[in-house]
């Protein structure tokens, strides 16, 4: 099979289990995102992939070969580090090339794929330069070069924006984005940034304590969350949680300290099913909306009290930071890019966007 596929991969540091098993099937071809707190694995697994962290077990393959015990250099792996480890004596071409010259590729297989690799990243016209002479831009697409020229069957890059600021990271997320088309390869991404999963993956991996919790396309993930921690770790602001219990019968709600929201659809089925049940209710910030606003046919709103400590204009719409009684509330709001600053008072929830979650398991009860 190819691709990339790990089998029972367990990773120990002395008594400590980092990663307690872990299986993956990564398709040919694919970008995949492992995101995930830091402390969770996902760079532990990047380098067990890479070679340059030996398995405590399990196997690893690529391009459907048996790789575990493979040295790096035998992987045809190419690894892009969150620092951009240039060699501040070359020049940029000289940083692109060394591993083929190290490899003794013949001189003008050698300039041909530097000269290749740097019309794709823009680099073309700072091949003379130091690294000392770049934007930290420039050195990651550099960095990113250097992978690029070895043309190898699988790519991995270890956090390579976070040294980024803001705005580079947003275009260069753009760039890696591109770059994958151009070349049609297998790469695996390792990040602690959602926003970064969202934007690049075709399929993200989100870790928790070494753990998979849930695989899925940025969609899936963030529409069908299987369980809590990923419901609050996808989506950006992150998702509210507020406990509360289903009550009712035919027509059944949750309701906790300060609401009382009536369910409907499928949130409505799966609360009949869980009747007295504990539950934690999740709510998007951009699902609510102020009082008399109205949506879609498929929409039902319900009114929710919220103490507004906090507007902030944010263009065509507001982010405000709220409270239901002593809970903590976010929400983003569409009001117009003329409105005055959003004030405590009645707003309202639409109640088929309600994610329900087990309150002791942390496991989806119901969701949109």
């Amino acid at each position: 099979m190819s691709g990339v596929r790990l089998s029972g991969v367990t990773k120990d540091f002395g008594t400590v289990s980092v990663i307690p098993s872990l299986d993956l099937d990564i398709s040919e071809g694919e970008f995949v995102v492992i995101v995930g707190p830091s402390g969770c694995g996902k760079s532990t697994t990047l380098r067990m992939i890479a070679g340059l962290e030996p398995v405590t077990s399990g196997s690893i393959f690529i391009a459907g070969k048996d790789v575990t015990w493979a040295p790096p250099k035998q992987r045809d792996i190419a690894m892009v580090f969150q620092s951009y480890a240039l060699y501040p004596h070359m020049n940029v071409a000289g940083n692109m090339s060394f591993a083929l010259r190290l490899a003794r590729t013949p001189r003008e297989e050698v300039r041909s794929r530097v000269q290749r690799a740097a019309e794709m990243l823009e680099l073309t016209d700072y091949l003379d330069r130091r690294p000392r002479d770049l934007s930290g831009g420039q050195r990651q697409r550099v960095a990113m070069g250097r992978a690029i020229v070895r043309d190898a069957y699988c790519f991995l890059f270890d956090e390579p924006l976070s040294n980024l600021d803001a705005k580079l990271r947003s275009a260069m997320r753009t760039e890696l984005a591109i770059l994958h088309k151009k070349l049609d390869r297998t790469m695996i991404y390792v990040t602690h940034d959602q926003i970064e999963a969202m934007t690049m993956a075709d399929r993200i991996v989100i870790m928790d304590r070494g753990i998979v919790q849930q695989i899925g396309s940025p969609r899936d993930v963030y529409n069908a969350p299987v369980n809590r921690f990923v419901a609050g770790f996808i989506g950006s602001p992150a998702m509210n949680f507020l406990d509360g219990e289903i009550i009712g019968g035919d027509t059944p709600a949750v309701a906790g300290d300060g609401f009382n929201l009536k369910l409907s659809g499928r949130q409505a089925e799966a609360a009949r099913s869980h009747r007295n049940h504990r539950v934690t209710i999740g709510l998007r910030p951009e699902h609510f909306n102020v009082s008399g606003a109205g949506g879609t046919e498929a929409s039902v709103f319900a009114p929710i009290e919220l103490e507004v400590q906090v507007a902030e204009y944010i263009g065509s719409s507001q982010f405000i930071a709220a409270r239901i009684r002593d809970v903590p509330i976010t929400a983003s709001i569409e009001v117009g890019p003329d409105s005055a600053p959003l004030k405590s008072g009645e707003y309202q929830f639409d109640t088929s966007r309600i994610y329900l979650f087990d309150r002791e398991s942390g496991e989806a009860i119901a969701r949109p």
